[in-house]
């Protein structure tokens, strides 16, 4: 080879090289990225943030979310907010629901599947001033609760406990009405109502309806057939990521507080923490199947249980296929024990 062409040939094997190496950067950063892309979801809770969201806010807090790549956004519910809606429409990917609801959708072909119970227990109870020992003497008293408690757990009672739809009066979101008057009995959650109580001077009676053998899962995750078919590992990243949350949330809670304050200024410290105490007291997330079965589980079982008894009340027609409303294959694979 001449040395001219010996320099031609180095200038173009130099241009190769160059050209090979801007490739495989651009392929690179091409690859980084799509890795480092996570998947955008959007989960709507059931209410203003509070200690019983704590585990999903404890993932976003402590980065196990973005450890199995998901970009999660959490939106607040509220009296006003009808997640089923928004999570048709697409604003919401994954909803917090309830499974008397999701059957009852069921009558009306909405595609709605429930892939994970984070809580093991429905935190509803009634809740009476200190002479009220039982269930059974409540009926007949004033009870003020709101307006689905017809489509919910109010059949349960009348059922079970003779009550009758006289008794009902309109809840109000306040326990003054319960404070003023000995005679009323009014619902609540067993994380929240019994604290304002508490500071208003009264120690309620408690009678949360789980322990009677009220049988719904609560505070489910629900999602859209549509996105059980098209994002299953998405949907499985979320159930494993959210159950860790929550076994981290009641190991050290400060990072998941932290972010729910932010959320919801009203929010005190004080007011967290006894919705804590009382999760941990009545195994609302922890007891169950959910001590050998892991965080987050369900079973065929409590989903028979659940809609019996709906059908039995005649809330739903007896031959629904209720199977729809639910699924398994979401929960983890190797389960998150408390």
């Amino acid at each position: 080879m001449t040395k001219a062409g010996e320099q031609r040939f180095k200038k173009v094997w130099t241009g190769v090289r160059r050209g090979l190496a801007g490739l495989a950067l651009g392929a690179g950063l091409w690859s980084a990225a799509g890795a480092a892309e996570p998947e955008k979801v959007v989960f709507g809770t059931n209410w203003f943030a509070q200690a019983e969201h704590g585990g999903f806010y404890q993932a976003k807090a402590t980065g196990i979310y973005e450890k199995y790549g998901l970009d999660v956004s959490i939106e607040m519910g509220g009296p006003q907010v009808n997640n089923v809606q928004l999570l048709l429409a697409g604003k919401q990917n994954i909803t917090m629901g309830y499974p008397i609801r999701n059957i009852k959708s069921l009558v009306q072909d909405l595609p709605v599947v429930t892939i994970a119970a984070p809580f093991q227990s429905d935190p509803q109870a009634l809740l009476a001033h200190p002479q009220v020992k039982s269930l059974e003497e409540i009926k007949g008293k004033p009870v003020y609760v709101f307006s689905g408690a017809k489509q919910t757990f109010w059949p349960w009672l009348e059922a079970n406990y003779g009550f009758t739809d006289d008794m009902i009066r309109p809840y109000t979101f306040s326990v003054q009405p319960f404070l003023a008057d000995k005679s009323v009995v009014q619902q609540g959650y067993v994380t929240s109502e019994p604290f304002a109580m508490e500071k208003g001077g009264v120690t309620p009676s408690i009678f949360l309806f789980a322990e009677y053998g009220y049988p719904p899962y609560a505070q489910t995750l629900e999602t859209t057939r549509k996105w059980v078919k098209e994002k299953p590992e998405v949907l499985r990243k979320f159930v494993q990521a959210s159950m860790e949350g929550w076994k981290s949330y009641f190991e050290n809670p400060a990072p998941g507080n932290a972010l729910i304050k932010k959320d919801n200024p009203e929010m005190t410290d004080e007011q967290i923490a006894f919705g804590i105490e009382k999760m941990k007291e009545y195994g609302l997330v922890a007891g169950g199947d959910a001590k050998t079965k892991g965080l987050g589980v369900m079973t065929d079982a409590r989903w028979k249980a659940t809609f019996d008894f709906m059908a039995q009340a005649g809330m739903v027609p007896k031959d629904l296929d209720y199977k729809k409303a639910y699924t398994l294959e979401f929960l983890p694979e190797e389960p998150v024990l408390p």
